[in-house]
């Protein structure tokens, strides 16, 4: 079980977009997220006929490293860190380290 999941809203800690907040996209393998309109780079695409693609300039999300982004509290509307805790029915679930508030219904 991860402390970030795909669908969570997070803050960026560091960088150029520190202070944003966007969704999880998608989470890689190495230890990285990609984050919905953060960290945005350009991409220069050649036109394809053959599959339809048009050329230009294109932006895209880059991965950003997991230790860079917080879990959003919407209660103290700041970034958080995560814990884990299992409840008293055997599940285990993650909470907010500043509160203990459940993050996860």
């Amino acid at each position: 079980m991860s402390k970030i999941r795909k669908g969570d809203q997070v803050v960026l800690n560091t960088g150029k977009d520190k202070g944003k907040q966007g969704v999880v996209l998608n989470v890689l393998e190495t230890g990285h997220v990609l984050v919905e309109g953060v960290n945005l780079a350009k991409k220069h695409t050649k036109p394809n006929p053959m599959r339809g693609v048009t050329g230009g300039i294109i932006s895209k999300e880059m991965p950003i490293h997991i230790s860079n982004v917080a879990l959003f509290n919407a209660a103290t509307q700041k970034g958080d860190r995560v814990g884990f805790k299992t409840l008293e029915d055997g599940r285990k679930v993650r909470v907010f380290k500043s509160s203990g508030e459940v993050v996860d219904a």
